[in-house]
């Protein structure tokens, strides 16, 4: 499959499938990074009153310009109990509601203050200038959140504006990763000269943490089918299975075949990207898995650009985006057409906006160069070369 195609894929099959546990409730100041079980609806209107979105003096618009009396003032937290009539102004703070009688605000700038207390301007007003009316922003009763959104902090800020202390929200997907191979050793262990140790795992629950689920880590299944097929009949039990190697075409590669025998449905087996391409995407036992390649940049890029997907869609969220944008590259780049190629690089923000430029690396399994990175370039499969100054497609890490 093409990358568009097999992320297409996952996110079809996963939102056709996927089935909710029952919500749980938690309390507001513990619910960002959770994703919203409830619809949320505006308790009120918002806001309950006309108010100033400037500091300055209420005053009728016909007034202006002129010279106006001031016959009071009014913050944020109070009401002007009297009214504004012709040739009257009262000052007002941002936040604060607007007199009756009033119709606009004249910011403090544009005023000067007499000696005797009256304020003179030389500009017009138009109706309603600088004044939010009583529910522009809500209206009692409209959903203002709904379910299936990743609640950031501007959500948390709106449930606290409407009063929701605690709130329902999906609970956590529990995901198992698993990585397999006779040469991973522990993380705790001195490796031999033809062993490594099992960053993979770790780097992969990381980014499940990220995407808001809870990895359950499994030891390191070897390259045996007794020892593999108990490690993945163990990783089934949870939402969702990752597996880290054991999926390209060696001898020794048995997760295909153990899955397999499990009775798995595969959607596909390989993508046309680098790094990545014998990635495997399918169902077994009534759980999705993904048998992920085992290098440690094609794990960490697979994940990102499908598993990613899969983890939120399950975890409750209703969709799931790509954190594509542009970025100006600042050398030439080329590469072999066919694939679609996610390559370390560096973004670095300028006054002339993102510059991108490319990192040396020496392959999938350089780990050192993935950590000078803050973002992988996106070459895509049906070009060759991009010139400096071209905008490129980069996704953020």
């Amino acid at each position: 499959m093409s990358f568009a195609e097999a992320r297409s894929s996952v996110i079809e099959r996963v939102l056709a499938e996927r089935v909710f546990a029952s919500p749980e409730e938690v309390a507001l100041e513990c619910a960002a990074g959770r994703v919203l079980a409830e619809e949320i609806r505006a308790d009120r209107d918002y806001p309950a009153l006309a108010r100033s979105v400037r500091d300055g003096f209420a005053v009728r618009a016909a007034d202006v310009p002129g010279t106006l009396g001031v016959i009071g003032e009014v913050r944020a937290g109070e009401i002007f109990a009297g009214q504004i009539g012709p040739g009257e102004a009262v000052e007002i703070m941002t936040g604060a509601p607007v007199p009756r009688g009033a119709d606009a605000i004249v910011m403090v700038e544009h005023v000067t203050r007499d000696p005797d207390g009256a304020v003179t301007t030389g500009r017009t007003a138009d109706r309603g200038q600088f004044i939010n009316p009583r529910g522009c922003e809500a209206q009692a009763g409209e959903a203002v959140l709904m379910p299936g959104k990743r609640l950031g902090f501007a959500d948390v800020a709106l449930l606290a504006a409407v009063g929701k202390s605690r709130v329902a929200v999906c609970p956590k997907l529990r995901v198992a990763l698993l990585a397999t191979g006779d040469e991973i050793v522990p993380i705790t262990e001195t490796p031999r000269e033809f062993q490594i140790r099992n960053s993979n795992l770790y780097s992969l629950a990381a980014q499940v943490a990220r995407a808001g689920g809870v990895p359950i880590l499994l030891p390191v299944a070897k390259d045996e089918y007794d020892d593999t097929l108990g490690l993945i009949e163990r990783g089934l039990a949870a939402d969702l299975l990752l597996i880290s190697g054991g999926v390209s075409a060696g001898k020794y590669d048995l997760v295909e075949r153990v899955l397999s025998d499990l009775g798995a449905e595969f959607y596909f087996d390989r993508v046309r990207i680098q790094p990545g391409q014998p990635l495997v995407f399918g169902r077994a036992c009534d759980k999705f898995f993904f048998g992920l390649p085992g290098n440690p940049a094609s794990t960490m890029v697979t994940f990102e650009v499908f598993a990613r997907a899969a983890v939120e869609l399950l975890g409750g969220q209703s969709q799931s985006d790509l954190p594509l944008m542009l970025a100006t590259l600042t050398r030439d780049f080329h590469h072999k057409p066919e694939l679609t190629r996610f390559l370390p690089a560096t973004v670095c923000w300028t006054a002339d906006g993102p510059q991108l430029t490319p990192i040396s690396w020496r392959g999938s399994g350089d780990v050192p160069a993935l950590t000078r990175a803050n973002a992988f370039l996106m070459a895509e499969a049906g070009r060759v070369e991009w010139k400096a100054g071209e905008l490129m497609r980069v996704l953020l890490k």
